[in-house]
């Protein structure tokens, strides 16, 4: 942090390199990209009224004081949801025939959150913080509030119950991989045209597919300029990218917080080397697009 700016520049600075990783992370905890967005505000509220020339790891701070509000929120929620006659059980997907319309709703959040569901408060915060984001267990321990080896035994639980619920996926990234999708998001949410082709090999293709009727014929890009540019076009402004609950392989993107594309990485070392796409134009409104 630059002490020579002003508080208020201190704090925009800090907004615009750490509220991408922060609401990704948030989701992570709370599987609803509004109440992520509603934490971090928070987060970054209490950042302004705080001595920010005293705070020495600003993104450790805001990872801490996010995370201590998503644990309240999480534990309140289950409290909720475990009274009797209070919260209704979530409802299952529903089969729809090939023939009918797809479209990107609210099914693929039930499906993410109903794996979260299965966690504890605690095991959650441990485990998203731990296993997704690479915090160390030290740090967790100051967030939940419970002991180094306690927090160790409930990140252990969380990721069997994990990956019980998906044994078909590969549920935690590498630290590699985790830290090229940061730089993906954070260059997306900020426009930044030249952070976001220096994540992209030099043989990036990307592939996008429109969920339309009739659907037009995938919109395909080359190379790190063509593909930078064709998603800054819709991925930013006003856009929330986040990563499938528990690091999932997919970037779900948001708009007024509604959900309108699914976005797949594939990443090689530390470069993204293909991106696939699905959207649905009609869940944003007036943007009709082709997506990388």
């Amino acid at each position: 942090m630059n002490e020579s700016q002003s508080p208020g520049d201190q704090v925009a600075e800090a907004w615009r390199q750490h509220r991408p990783y922060l609401v990704n992370l948030a989701y992570q905890m709370l599987g609803d990209v509004g109440d992520a967005e509603d934490v971090v505000q928070e987060a970054f509220l209490r950042f302004s009224r705080a001595d920010i020339n005293e705070i020495g790891d600003v993104r450790g701070w805001l990872t801490v004081v996010a995370s201590r509000l998503c644990l309240d929120q999480v534990r309140s929620a289950r409290a909720r949801y475990e009274r009797p006659g209070e919260v209704s059980e979530l409802p299952a997907p529903q089969r729809t025939d090939p023939a009918d319309r797809v479209t990107l709703d609210d099914e693929i959040r039930t499906a993410l959150l109903e794996v979260l569901r299965r966690l504890s408060p605690a095991e959650r915060v441990a485990f998203v913080l731990h296993d997704v984001f690479g915090v160390p267990f030290d740090s967790i321990s100051d967030t939940v509030g419970r002991p180094v080896g306690t927090c160790r035994q409930l990140a252990r639980r969380a990721r069997a119950k994990f990956l019980a619920a998906q044994p078909k996926t590969n549920s935690v990234a590498s630290a590699e991989h985790q830290l090229v999708t940061d730089k993906f998001i954070t260059a997306c949410a900020n426009g930044d045209l030249t952070g976001l082709a220096a994540v992209l090999d030099p043989t990036v293709w990307g592939v996008g597919t429109i969920l339309a009727d009739p659907a037009p014929p995938p919109q395909i890009n080359h190379g790190p300029q063509a593909v930078a540019t064709n998603l800054l076009r819709y991925l930013w402004p006003g856009v929330t990218l986040v990563v499938g609950p528990a690091g999932g392989p997919a970037l779900l993107a948001f708009s007024g917080r509604r959900l309108f594309a699914v976005i797949v990485l594939s990443i090689r070392g530390s470069r993204v080397v293909k991106i696939q796409a699905i959207a649905d134009p009609s869940a944003r409104a007036g943007q009709v697009a082709e997506y990388t």
